[in-house]
């Protein structure tokens, strides 16, 4: 393998190395024992979901208690908006102007982290017993120590994304949560086994949770590696000019054009409020948190119904037919049998548009299908289709990512041998 990949793999190694390390750090002023007593306890809501997507630091109070999550939401209020406003949206288009328009969203991110920290700081109160609940200090005191040390903790994942991206492997924050996901892989195996060992579970029960996994990643990485190619033709005057130039004779469309944002973002969207409600004492607010608990139907029900919504909402953001068909126009290429400009333009969004109501379908029955399988079959384990999808997607791209490295590398050697 090239030097500079094995320098890439290692740098992103040793960045998600110290976001596990920045996981056992707790915030100041807290009875760490009493919280890990309590999500113990809550391990199948929507604490317990929340608690997995950090990596466990929730249940520690870990500086990085709230994870990457603040800024994928930020990131998700960001993209409504430049969806909604025309300014917004050529904004990313330009180099100066996504500079700018990333440097809004990590304003953002520190309102919806302080406005996070605040309400978890608040909450604690009602953990465990005494007046502070798990609070061992002054309640104003742990106020402000936990919100300016949760806040330090996003900003550091938000930075330690961004270097995964520039100098690692790529696909930062989405590595940030598949590292999250799979540190929890081993207790949750050890788990399963310990639960067959006191003869709570079968062994068949565990070989048909086990064929219900390995299924759902075969399908994952069959969708993942699927796509439509687009056959496309040049005039004779491009061809004779780039006679010494590879081009592409087809336009690649996969079928799942969103990736891994969906369950990413639906997940985020419903934890939000659910993370907040769950601190209440009201019965009417318990009832609607009740309803948002990942264990219910209705939580799983908004879950499709947004993985869908998202799964649309960012391929049309993903995938521009108008940009593909100009250009391709003025390079002098043409769909066979298709009119270029708008004729092409048409052609490639109906396309998209059928691709991407089978890949949103895809996603929402990944996300769902296998919890209501293991729910059925009465299995006291949660196996969590969200996570499953996350992390094999994200394995697959940064697999991908690395092969196309790769041959990058070996096309530079060819042409500095003169080849």
């Amino acid at each position: 393998m090239d030097k500079t990949i094995v320098n890439k793999i290692l740098i992103t190694l040793g960045f998600l190395l110290a976001y596990r390390v920045l996981a056992y750090v707790p915030v100041p002023g807290v009875d760490t024992a009493v919280i890990k007593s309590f999500f113990d306890s809550n391990a199948s809501n929507a604490l317990g979901l929340f608690n997995m997507f950090s990596g466990n630091a929730v249940e520690r109070l870990s500086v990085i208690s709230l994870g990457i999550m603040p800024y994928i939401t930020a990131s998700i209020i960001m993209e409504l908006l430049a969806a909604t406003f025309p300014n917004l949206g050529n904004m990313k288009k330009e180099r100066d102007g996504m500079q700018k328009y990333t440097q809004i969203i990590r304003y953002v991110t520190i309102v919806i982290t302080l406005i996070q920290a605040v309400g978890v700081s608040i909450g604690l109160r009602s953990i465990g017993g005494g007046a502070n609940g798990a609070i061992i200090i002054d309640m104003n005191l742990f106020i402000a120590i936990s919100a300016i040390s949760m806040l330090c903790g996003t900003m550091l994942l938000m930075w330690i994304g961004e270097q995964i991206t520039q100098r690692g492997i790529g696909n930062g924050i989405s590595l940030v949560v598949f590292g999250g996901i799979i540190s929890g892989l081993p207790s949750a195996i050890f788990g399963t086994f310990n639960l067959v060992n006191t003869n709570q579970i079968s062994w068949v029960v565990l070989l048909f949770i086990f064929a219900i996994i390995l299924v759902t990643v075969l399908c994952i990485i069959y969708v993942e590696l699927g796509e439509r190619r687009i056959p496309v033709s040049y005039s004779r005057k491009v061809v004779m000019q780039n006679q010494d130039k590879r081009i592409m004779n087809y336009i690649p469309i996969k079928m799942n054009l969103s990736g891994v944002i969906p369950p990413i973002f639906a997940s985020a969207v419903l934890m939000f409020p659910s993370t907040i409600l769950q601190s209440s004492t009201n019965s009417i607010v318990l009832k609607i948190a009740d309803y948002l608990n990942p264990n219910s139907y209705s939580y799983n029900i908004l879950m499709f119904l947004f993985v869908m919504f998202f799964a649309y909402f960012y391929a049309s953001i993903a995938f521009n037919p108008k940009d593909i068909s100009e250009n391709l126009k003025k390079q002098g290429g043409f769909i066979p049998g298709i009119r270029p400009g708008e004729g092409t333009m048409n052609f490639l969004t109906d396309v998209a548009n059928k691709l991407t109501l089978w890949g949103a379908i895809y996603l929402g029955l990944i996300a769902t299908l296998p919890w209501i399988l293991v729910k059925a079959s009465g299995v006291p384990f949660y196996f969590g289709g969200t996570a499953v999808l996350i992390v094999v997607q994200v394995a697959v791209d940064t697999m991908r990512k690395i092969e196309a490295q790769m041959y990058m590398n070996k096309y530079k050697t060819l042409s500095a041998v003169g080849l």
